[in-house]
């Protein structure tokens, strides 16, 4: 079931995590290591740039104009209870 909530706020990590908040307060961690070998993500391997993670439109992105739908931020996240 894909779930479109906004992502509210994102802090990246050196081991390629991005601890998330969504809309309605929840806090999930993503684990973009699976991503890290496919375009346009391979990109990100360069930690500085992995670490400029941002949120803008209701999603992560980082320079270069990269991005990843919020759908699967949720989905494919981890709850932190």
């Amino acid at each position: 079931m894909t779930t479109l909530l906004d992502v509210v706020s994102v802090r990246a990590t050196q081991n390629y995590l991005l601890y998330l908040e969504f809309e309605n307060g929840e806090k999930k961690v993503f684990d973009m290591n699976p991503l890290m070998d496919k375009h346009p993500f391979v990109r990100l391997k360069n930690a500085h740039l992995f670490l400029a993670a941002r949120v803008d439109y209701g999603t992560v992105c980082w320079p270069g104009d990269i991005d990843i739908a919020p759908e699967t931020l949720y989905d494919r996240s981890t709850s932190l209870s």
